[in-house]
């Protein structure tokens, strides 16, 4: 039995075949069509529609917010010089090293690397990443030659950074230590000058934006916000010659006689400004890694002392003003001792009879006890105060101490007796150097200064020019 088909049939399946064939091809060419079309019309939007949602600009704004940081820009300090413009204390730009615990702790093989280049025990950073892990900021070393940090970056370890800084340098070293004193790792005045000028020497840090790679580094700077402004410069009254050569002498001093210590001032009798001020022990500014606090004082500000004999020829000064003494008056010293009260105080020698030049000349204890009993001991302290004793000199430095200068309601005359050759009261060696200065300048007092003077100072007549 054989079968057939009908070829009419036969044709008709193939033609709808090829029909089916064709509508499915334009649909899925359709499809491709309308995702090309809508991929297009994406990035239209993303590319070229501002106000689209999710357009170029807020896609720009996202990477900006990623990649656009804000940087602090660090001010300078002022500049300290001496008064003929020779620096004493300046700013060197420095790199301080920073890392971000969050990114270096996820690269613990990149830590034996980093700590090589930090000269620190791989434990010890260690330690330390672990203990700030929690952290975004810890800095890894602070104050570094830029050269030593470019060496340290270089490596491109991620979560390492670099930031500018400056430091503080002293050309004069222990010589000006005292005076100037010194600043803190954030350049903050500590001590001296730098202290008490802060605020003066300080600028203001500026910001700009910078561009960002993905380890952080900067790539480029993009606009100033805020322009940094330097601090202010300071002329000091010192001459850096008598200062290194007051300490010259005062260090030769001290090592000669075996001393614990000791202070120099020189004044500028005319002005008050002081020349030069140096004390014993110094320390080094640049290097205080050995720094003992003892060392930090600046003794002829600070240390207040019995100024002993010192105080002889104000006491004859004190007398003379009295109008019942002249230099030529004299004072009988035999047998060369005299008794106050339980105390006998004694001469080397027996002077015999001394007129009040000879008494300060030979700084006789018996001749000038006997003077100063003859006084009203109000005579002495009153004259003492007028030369500056028992108040601050006017330097506005940190620390400074006024010294001690008592007034009685009664004076026993042991203790006037002391109180006239420089026991029972205390001051320092700038308060000493400016009473003396008074006499030099003809009884004209000045407020001391520690800065260059432009103008003529404010004097006061404390004592009769005759005297």
């Amino acid at each position: 039995m054989s079968w057939w088909l009908p070829v009419n049939n036969i044709s008709k399946k193939k033609v709808d075949k090829a029909t089916i064939y064709r509508w499915r091809f334009y649909g899925v060419a359709l499809v491709l069509f309308v995702v090309v079309l809508l991929l297009v019309w994406h990035l239209v939007q993303l590319q070229v529609l501002p106000d689209s949602k999710r357009g170029f600009k807020f896609l720009q704004s996202q990477g900006l917010a990623r990649t656009l940081r804000t940087e602090s820009i660090p001010a300078y300090r002022g500049v300290i010089t001496d008064r003929y413009g020779e620096p004493l204390a300046m700013s060197t730009p420095v790199v301080s090293l920073w890392a971000n615990p969050q990114q270096l702790i996820n690269t613990p093989e990149q830590w034996p690397v980093l700590a090589k280049a930090l000269d620190v025990s791989a434990k010890k950073l260690a330690d330390k990443i672990h203990r700030f892990k929690n952290k975004e900021f810890m800095y890894l070393e602070r104050q570094l030659a830029p050269a030593s940090a470019d060496d340290v970056l270089d490596l491109r370890i991620a979560g390492v950074y670099g930031q500018q800084e400056y430091q503080r340098f002293y050309p004069a070293g222990e010589v000006t230590a005292h005076l100037l004193g010194f600043t803190n790792v954030d350049d903050q005045g500590q001590e001296g000058v730098e202290l008490a000028y802060d605020e003066w020497l300080s600028g203001t840090s500026g910001r700009k934006q910078v561009l960002k790679d993905l380890s952080g580094r900067i790539i480029q700077d993009v606009a100033q916000l805020e322009t940094a402004t330097s601090g202010k410069d300071i002329s000091l009254s010192i001459d850096l010659r008598l200062q290194y050569l007051a300490y010259r002498e005062l260090k030769a001093a001290v090592k000669a006689h075996n001393a614990a210590s000791a202070s120099m001032v020189l004044l500028d009798a005319k002005t008050g400004e002081v020349l030069a001020m140096v004390n014993q022990p110094s320390f080094n500014p640049n290097d205080r890694s050995r720094l003992k606090a003892s060392a930090l004082r600046n003794r002829a500000m600070t240390d207040q002392f019995e100024p002993g004999s010192t105080m002889k020829p104000l006491t004859v000064m004190a007398a003379l003003e009295t109008g019942r003494y002249i230099p030529s008056s004299t004072i009988d010293t035999h047998p060369g001792y005299f008794r106050v009260g339980k105390k006998t105080l004694l001469d080397p020698v027996n002077y015999g009879v001394m007129d009040l030049t000879k008494i300060i000349t030979k700084s006789s204890q018996v001749g000038l006890t006997k003077l100063s009993l003859d006084l009203e001991p109000t005579d002495i302290r009153d004259l003492y105060f007028r030369l500056g004793l028992g108040q601050s000199t006017g330097t506005g430095f940190p620390g400074e101490s006024i010294g001690i200068l008592p007034n009685h309601a009664k004076w026993q005359p042991i203790v006037q007796a002391n109180f006239s050759f420089g026991y029972g009261l205390a001051l320092t060696t700038l308060q000493l150097a400016q009473a003396y200065s008074v006499i030099a300048d003809d009884g004209l007092k000045k407020p001391v200064s520690i800065l260059k003077l432009d103008d003529a100072p404010l004097t006061t007549a404390v004592v009769d020019k005759k005297i």
